[in-house]
């Protein structure tokens, strides 16, 4: 089921407005892409705070007003500094008949056994970079890290994907690692000794 905001057109808005828009619920946008004007918009924050916390990837679409859905893609996101609050949202325009790039969601599943001997679970990335057309995109890519090992990585090239998603990042890449707390103790010490050098 892909995610389907409705969105209301906004006029351009000086600072005390967008933080009106905003403190009315709502979280101001852009859609833009494919040699088309950028649309100015506002959609619920609340709705996209809950995509964002499942997972917040892929394909998804935008409605404006009563007009046809929009395909696109999260293009950006910007925070409050202060307060982590999504303050605003920008949106790509996608054809459904062509190939797009994006990052998806990794979703690790499972505790992997070197936890049982103590090891301490390394999460490096929790995304990596594909290309596909993009109905054809996952919003996320659950992969079971539950028979790691202590002293086991997982890499890119090992996360299985859907046979018409290509790979973009590096298949060396270092995605999850269980490591002993040993070594890591030892590299704290290392450090303190450069440290007082």
């Amino acid at each position: 089921m892909r995610a389907c905001f409705a969105a209301e057109q906004r006029s351009p808005m000086n600072r005390s407005g967008l933080k009106r828009l905003r403190q009315s619920g709502r979280l101001p946008g852009v859609v833009m892409g494919l040699n088309k004007e950028s649309d100015m918009i506002h959609i619920s924050s609340q709705e996209f705070q809950r995509w964002v916390r499942g997972g917040g990837s892929g394909l998804l679409e935008v409605q404006v007003g009563g007009s046809d859905k929009v395909p696109v893609l999260l293009e950006g996101l910007q925070r409050d500094a202060v307060t982590r609050e999504y303050i605003h949202v920008d949106f790509l325009r996608v054809k459904k008949d062509e190939l797009v790039r994006t990052r998806v969601t990794l979703d690790y599943v499972g505790t992997p056994k070197g936890t049982k001997l103590g090891g301490i679970v390394q999460t490096q990335s929790t995304f990596i970079e594909v290309e596909a057309l993009p109905h054809q995109l996952p919003s996320s890519i659950s992969v079971d890290i539950s028979e790691l090992d202590v002293g086991d990585s997982l890499l890119v090239g090992n996360v299985e994907l859907p046979p018409e998603v290509t790979l973009l990042s590096s298949e060396n890449e270092l995605l999850v690692s269980v490591v002993t707390p040993r070594i890591q103790a030892e590299d704290l010490e290392s450090q303190d000794e450069s440290a007082e050098e």
